[in-house]
């Protein structure tokens, strides 16, 4: 699986807004690979947000290296990474100087934190530090990630994670974040550390070393909330669904195998997630009836017309409920989902009886049998693909009689 999360745009972040620049390449995309979108809950080992990424590359070339890097092209995205490359062993020298001159003194530490614009972005700079110098690791350790998608042996699998430098727990954390988001299936990591921690309690799991896959699994968890806003008939239906997908998989890797203790600090991650997952995705399962029905139901005055954008909205729904029914155990949403998935079955059937009378009456009505098109490709969705068929074959029936 491809790490949707890192794929999808960003959207514009707080300083772009305030510099007027819009989706800014923090430090030329050299550690993309542990960013993360802003507006997620919980800070996490080994994950980045993007705003303070941004504002860490902003405080480089502007204030740092203003002779070696041109703060108007570094401004306008122009800085490539090869460039960045030459001059990296300087950038780092100078990054250092400033967080050890701020460490010394609380007036530098007080300018620093102005000069960044948040005390989160001030606490981001050693985080953004380590990941550049191991920036040539986050590039295998993505390679990584996808190799363990064809890692078959349970036994090579526990090898591989041992593999990972876990004795250095911080940049352990940056190249798990780096690689969880291309493994398909994170079930059977979590699977693999708690049989080598000999137990499934979170204490096991952190005692031998593996917080920093649990702290990236939560975190990519979280990187899927960006994306569940779906808001009006031309939202991206498709990357929501693929986001939810992905958050129940990581989801349920996690709370499938390990058992975290009560009011716990991961606990507290997981549950406020699903919280919010659950929250942004509820109002649009509350439409999804009422759409069905406004796209499906017939002009009652005038002439008829079809419209377009609700039909999108309608099919649109169904599918996010299709989805939703297959991620239902990592969500709080079972009472809603399931009045939705029921009044939305016996509509689309009345619906359906509806426009097939019609289609008798009105054979060759093209705003008719547009609307039951989209109407069984709702019921091979909510239904099954042998419940369409037997509706096409009806409306062909329909058809040859009238």
């Amino acid at each position: 699986m491809s790490q949707v999360a890192n794929k999808s745009d960003l959207p514009v972040s707080t300083a772009a807004r305030r510099t007027g620049r819009v989706n800014l390449k923090p430090f030329a995309g050299l550690i993309d690979a542990v960013t993360v979108r802003d507006a997620t809950p919980f800070q996490l080992a080994g994950s980045i947000s993007h705003d303070n990424a941004e504002h860490g590359w902003i405080w480089v070339y502007r204030d740092l290296c203003p002779d070696l890097i041109d703060p108007e092209t570094a401004a306008g995205g122009k800085v490539t990474a090869a460039e960045l490359e030459q001059i990296m062993p300087q950038i780092l020298s100078r990054m250092n100087a400033s967080l050890d001159s701020a460490a010394k003194d609380q007036e530098n530490n007080r300018r620093l934190r102005a000069a960044l614009g948040s005390s989160e972005a001030r606490d981001a700079i050693p985080v953004i530090i380590m990941a550049l110098r191991s920036r040539a690791l986050l590039g295998k350790a993505q390679a990584f990630g996808k190799a363990l998608n064809t890692t078959a042996d349970d036994a090579a699998l526990a090898t591989a994670l041992q593999s990972m430098p876990l004795k250095d727990q911080a940049l352990a954390s940056l190249l798990f974040q780096a690689a969880i988001g291309y493994v398909a299936n994170p079930t059977r990591i979590v699977a693999a550390i708690v049989k080598l921690s000999g137990n499934s309690s979170e204490a096991a799991v952190q005692r031998m070393g593996f917080s920093p896959v649990v702290e990236a699994m939560l975190a990519h968890a979280q990187n899927q909330l960006h994306v569940l806003q779906p808001t009006g008939p031309f939202a991206d239906i498709d990357l929501i669904c693929r986001c939810l997908d992905r958050f129940h998989r990581l989801v349920r890797a996690l709370s499938g195998y390990i058992e975290f203790a009560r009011g716990s600090r991961w606990a507290t991650i997981l549950a406020g997630a699903t919280k919010q997952v659950s929250d942004r995705i509820e109002p649009r399962l509350r439409d999804v009836v009422p759409d069905i029905n406004q796209a499906m139901r017939r002009g009652r005055e005038g002439s008829d017309r079809l419209d377009n954008d609700r039909i999108l909205a309608a099919v649109n729904g169904v599918y996010l409920m299709a989805t939703i029914r297959e991620c239902r155990d990592s969500l709080a949403l079972n009472a809603m989902f399931d009045q939705a998935w029921s009044q939305s079955g016996q509509a689309l059937e009345l619906h359906l009886q509806r426009n097939l009378d019609l289609v008798r009456q009105h054979p060759g009505d093209a705003i008719i049998g547009a609307r039951l098109d989209a109407g069984i490709k709702m019921a091979e969705i909510r239904f099954n693909p042998e419940y369409a068929d037997t509706l096409r074959r009806a409306r062909a029936a329909a058809e040859r009689r009238a």
